[in-house]
């Protein structure tokens, strides 16, 4: 029986984690532009807009990410008699699943700003997109940036998913070393810590952006220890 090895970290999980890495950046700005097309369109005045920008959240929250994956990578090369590349399928499927979950986020945080800023805008001018631009997604960006957070966590997990259509991620690096080493607690233990650590890393990263946001329209940020108002300890 063999034992899992360095080199089966350095010829299998390295390239599994680049490839990781690469789904989740690829499917996180396929997702940003859905989140902001669908989740703006959901505020329009349009009710035609409104309901197609709906429709489309509707769906996509309904749909599961896996089976979407498998319609892409199967059924859809026989529609169009073309085949899809297996990582490109993926991040279409986590891109637009999460995009329009995204969208809600988004649609949240527009309608959360206060409707004196809107008229504001409206006395100085400003078109839809104008006062989108300038006013409201700047006020909003703050508020959208937490709940983004933890939907790009998901879908850093969602990754895994893409292992199941051959893709060489992590998930599936960490198979093809248990096959091979009939070893699978330290595999599945070791992807496990991996996920976590690439998680633990964006955390960090969303958490440098939220301060920015939040200094970026005015906003102080929260104190790890609050003062004590009053005096000290008795």
């Amino acid at each position: 029986m063999l034992m899992m090895t360095s080199g089966m970290f350095q010829n299998y999980f390295l390239p599994g984690i680049w490839i990781t890495i690469q789904v989740t950046l690829y499917s996180a700005a396929l997702a940003a532009v859905v989140a902001f097309t669908i989740g703006t369109l959901r505020t329009s005045r349009l009710w035609i807009v409104r309901f197609l920008a709906g429709a489309y959240f509707e769906i996509f929250r309904g749909m599961s990410a896996l089976v979407m994956l498998f319609w892409l990578a199967f059924s859809l090369p026989l529609i169009l008699q073309w085949q899809l590349v297996p990582m490109y399928a993926g991040v279409l499927a986590l891109g637009l699943t999460y995009g329009a979950y995204g969208s809600e986020v988004v649609r949240g945080a527009l309608a959360a700003v206060p409707v004196a800023q809107r008229e504001a805008g409206v006395a100085l001018g400003f078109s839809r997109a104008q006062r989108l631009r300038r006013i409201e997604i700047p006020q909003a960006w703050p508020e959208m940036v937490p709940p983004f957070n933890n939907l790009l966590i998901e879908l850093l997990k969602g990754t895994a998913l893409v292992s199941v259509i051959g893709v060489a991620d992590m998930t599936y690096a960490g198979n093809l070393v248990r096959l091979g080493s009939n070893e699978s607690a330290p595999v599945y233990t070791l992807l496990l810590v991996l996920y976590f650590a690439m998680a633990f890393v964006l955390t960090r990263g969303m958490r440098v952006v939220e301060r920015a946001a939040k200094a970026g329209v005015g906003q102080a940020p929260a104190l790890k220890f609050p003062l004590r108002v009053g005096g000290g300890a008795r």
